[in-house]
């Protein structure tokens, strides 16, 4: 796409793509990182977030290099971790994981912290931590068996997905909505358009 720097977002999810798209931004590639995204030991869910955001956008970065279409890129990466407490939920993928995520969650308070890392063009990081708290409603056995067998948890930071059936366990919201879903849009607008990206090139032809 010609009049606008090249693009580069640093995810496979298909929430963090539509995402990007919903402020107007068409990727010019996708670079996901494979990373081990297992928090290390007495890691805290805040910090957790930011090393593997960064994480994703170094690896993503050296991908870039070795291409010379997208030489000059903004890199985008984020990562989403659910807390309740300290204690940093799996992205499940078991049944029993997430039997486990919805019980815990059940009735009470948590937060979800998403670290966003851009790369600029002339290659310095620049980091965001955003944190959500979200408050389920107490979740009935038959509530959480319908879930389960829903598949919709598979993968999902927390066994759930708030922008799906998960939605109607969510009693209330204390911060922003999209960083539940993957990628808060407003931290990541400011970052963007605070590092020289024209934010709103794409919002002409949007609608």
């Amino acid at each position: 796409m010609i009049g606008r720097p090249k693009f580069v977002l640093a995810s496979g999810s298909p929430r963090r793509l539509t995402l990007i798209n919903q402020i107007g931004i068409e990727p010019d590639a996708l670079r996901p990182a494979d990373l081990d995204e297992t928090p290390k030991r007495g890691e805290l869910p805040r910090a957790c977030a930011n090393r593997l955001a960064r994480g994703k956008a170094e690896a993503a970065l050296a991908a870039v290099k070795l291409d010379d279409e997208l030489t000059g890129s903004y890199i985008l990466s984020a990562d989403t971790v659910v807390a309740v407490g300290r204690r940093i939920l799996p992205k499940a993928d078991l049944l029993d994981e997430a039997a486990q995520c919805l019980r815990l969650l059940s009735g009470r308070s948590h937060r979800v912290h998403t670290g966003v890392c851009l790369v600029t063009p002339k290659e310095s990081f620049r980091q965001r931590l955003v944190e959500t708290r979200v408050r389920f409603k107490r979740l009935t056995e038959n509530d959480i068996e319908a879930y389960l067998a829903s598949g919709e948890w598979r993968g999902k930071a927390g066994g759930y997905a708030a922008q799906g059936l998960a939605g109607s366990f969510i009693v209330k919201i204390v911060g922003s909505y999209t960083n539940i879903v993957g990628l808060p849009l407003y931290e990541t607008a400011t970052l963007l358009s605070g590092e020289g990206f024209p934010i709103h090139f794409g919002w002409l032809n949007a609608v």
